[in-house]
């Protein structure tokens, strides 16, 4: 079995972020999102992965490599544009050759991996499996509709009025069957080829498509709200260890992550949270489900619930919370300026000025 993992776009919604970032490359915990997805491949068992790669596969190729490091053996793939999911099946057809394989879109997260959806597949093998989860805002996803028996019977892009609230999430099983679907389908008005036409052309011959509806945490990390949810998700499982240095006038609670060659000075930190490699932080406070990367300077400042890159700094602010704060940036207190008392006063006045 083989993966096909998604990994183009130009992420919009993730801007300015992602003007020179890859969006999958954006980290949660520390850790590009993209590499939670392969690492759940790896685990289920999976080691021969093929990664779609558009405007940003220079850098994707510069974060995972050939995939040693994660336990896989990693093809390039490129696209010239997203022309949608199905066309990236289409243009991987070679690398997939006649084996059953599943497609894991590179922003998605998923808490617990997909092991065990990809056990159930190998040993029941249906046509193609789909992965489900309630949403409150069906309207903004793929959506599937199930018969009596819990069989999926039709989807729906983006519908504006969906027929139930079971959103497609970004993890699908497929057979060799999906290749004819890919080839019989027809771009949509947004002049994509949608992965759902192809599994409802399935459906529509009869094929045996099948569903799983998750209950666990599922999230598409699109735009900063998700992006910092799901970080937080993730540290609410870290492990705290003091690798760096924390000085007697620091003060460390609960579940906090202080990597080797960190510095804390004088601060307070309250977990869960992580405090990257090389990073320094004085005289401040870093709240909960706050991840400090790399190379990070934060001093006389308070910041939480934030997600901070690399070879930033943060001097002098006094509250910075639910932030995405990109590489390389520099936050500091905007100058004062000079404070006036503009009067025109009558004669024989008396005027009171607090200073």
């Amino acid at each position: 079995m083989k993966a096909l993992v998604l990994s183009g776009g130009s992420g919009t919604r993730l801007r300015p972020i992602t003007h020179t970032s890859a969006k999958q490359l954006v980290p949660v915990a520390n850790k590009p999102v993209l590499f939670y997805g392969l690492e759940a491949i790896a685990d289920a068992g999976i080691t021969d992965v093929g990664i779609i790669v558009g405007d940003t596969a220079e850098e994707i190729r510069e974060a995972v490599g050939d995939g040693s490091k994660l336990g896989i053996d990693v093809t390039y793939i490129p696209q010239e544009k997203p022309l949608g999911l199905a066309h990236a099946v289409l243009i991987a057809r070679e690398f997939l050759g006649d084996d059953d394989f599943v497609m894991y879109l590179g922003d998605n997260f998923i808490v617990g991996g997909i092991t065990g959806l990809v056990d159930e597949f190998r040993t029941e093998h249906p046509d193609a499996q789909i992965l489900l989860t309630q949403v409150p805002n069906p309207t903004s996803f793929g959506v599937a509709e199930l018969d009596e028996n819990g069989r999926v019977k039709g989807l729906e892009e983006k519908p504006k009025q969906p027929k139930s609230d079971l959103a497609l999430v970004g993890v699908y099983l497929f057979t060799p069957a999906i290749h004819e679907a890919v080839r019989s389908i027809e771009p949509s008005w947004r002049g994509e080829l949608e992965i759902t036409h192809a599994i409802q052309w399935l459906i529509d011959q009869r094929k045996d498509v099948r569903s799983t509806t998750i209950s666990g945490y599922w999230k598409d990390t699109g735009n900063v709200a998700d992006m910092l949810e799901v970080n937080r998700s993730v540290l609410e499982s870290v492990e705290p260890s003091v690798e760096g240095t924390v000085d007697d006038s620091s003060e460390i609670i609960g579940r906090v992550r202080v990597e080797a060659g960190a510095e804390v000075r004088g601060s307070r930190i309250v977990g869960p949270a992580i405090i990257g490699p090389g990073s320094v932080i004085s005289d401040s406070y870093v709240g909960p489900f706050t991840s400090i990367s790399e190379g990070v300077r934060i001093d006389d400042s308070e910041i939480e619930y934030s997600i901070v890159l690399r070879d930033s700094s943060i001097t002098g602010v006094r509250r910075i919370e639910t932030s995405l704060i990109g590489r390389d940036v520099q936050v500091t207190p905007a100058p004062r300026n000079p404070a006036a008392h503009r009067l025109v006063l009558g004669d024989h006045s008396k005027v009171q000025i607090s200073s």
